[in-house]
């Protein structure tokens, strides 16, 4: 028996988009449910589409393990989760320890609502018993048992040096490019937010943005001159006329004027081969401060995209990042 994701749209608004479902087209509906409860929650898509994968994973096993898609308290024992984390571990490649642990985490979710009654997960190594307030924050501290999860490495980021980031962006020839990158670097946004961004979240006049992060949570960002800059000249030079509401676009070939897909990733991926930085990613960009990394004398990427704009625009390099003047 095999199981897979699907996207639907033509569900109401109180219905996860996202649904699990066997070969036959049959819906899982245990999990289904808990998905349309989170929609109901206003949880964002990106967030109910990595549950249902996560679910996905938890029911395959679950299958093998039990023999049965259908979830219920009888088959729910002490050491249900504890053999999931065995399973996982167990895999090659193994998962790292936060993919563990939120698979983990969500499943653990499903089995409170669908199992109430079953009986509670427990596992000595990985867990301790520690003292807390009551959910009022008043009486006697009680004693409370920690989650069941593995332990996970603390992740140490390297940053790039002056030289490697002046290389990576001297591979940028587009004011479009120019600008995804800047926002990461300058502005800390993440490249789905990036990727998300409309023609209306931009206030350019105030020199602000809107974004929406994680959970649809909107804020409000300012933007420094030379970002303000290059979206002006992507705008009035480089976009197409009449592509919908979506900032950014494809410049090239049969996908032209459309939506950058989630696969915007693949410019990075692309600029990383073609300098030799490897350690290049969007990640790692907007958790680093453009003073830092871009001195205005690396300039050779604007260079080469002010050749492109033609004479009527120069380069002036400032502490940061380089100003294009004349748009």
């Amino acid at each position: 028996m095999t199981f897979h994701v699907i996207q639907s749209s033509n569900l109401n608004n109180a219905q996860s988009p996202f649904r699990v479902v066997d070969e036959a087209g049959r819906e899982v509906t245990w999990i289904n449910r808990f998905l349309d409860q989170q929609r109901v929650r206003c949880v964002a898509d990106a967030t109910l589409r990595s549950y249902a994968h996560d679910l996905l994973h938890f029911l395959r096993w679950w299958v093998c393990a039990q023999r049965t898609d259908t979830l219920r308290e009888d088959l729910v024992t002490e050491s249900t989760l504890l053999d999931y984390i065995q399973f996982q571990a167990s895999q090659q490649p193994r998962p790292a320890a936060a993919s563990i642990n939120r698979r983990v985490s969500i499943a653990q979710r499903v089995l409170r609502l669908e199992a109430p009654g079953s009986v509670t997960q427990s596992a000595p190594a990985f867990q301790h018993w520690y003292w807390r307030h009551s959910p009022l924050r008043f009486g006697r501290w009680r004693p409370a048992l920690s989650q069941l999860r593995v332990r996970t490495p603390q992740r140490v980021t390297s940053p790039l040096s002056v030289d490697q980031v002046a290389r990576f962006w001297s591979s940028f020839h587009t004011s479009r490019d120019l600008a995804i990158v800047g926002l990461m670097v300058l502005h800390g946004l993440r490249s789905c937010e990036v990727l998300a961004l409309k023609t209306d979240d931009l206030l350019l006049a105030d020199s602000q943005i809107r974004v929406s992060g994680k959970g649809n949570k909107q804020r409000m960002l300012p933007l420094v001159p030379e970002t303000t800059q290059l979206l002006q000249h992507y705008l009035h030079l480089e976009r197409p006329a009449n592509c919908g509401p979506i900032l950014f676009v494809s410049l090239k070939g049969r996908a032209r004027g459309r939506r950058m897909t989630p696969a915007g990733r693949s410019l990075f991926r692309h600029h990383r081969l073609t300098t030799g930085v490897i350690q290049a990613n969007p990640h790692r960009f907007r958790h680093y401060a453009g003073f830092r990394t871009i001195p205005g004398e690396a300039s050779s990427g604007c260079r080469s995209a002010c050749q492109c704009w033609g004479p009527a625009h120069s380069v002036v390099p400032v502490p940061g990042i380089v100003l294009i003047t004349g748009l």
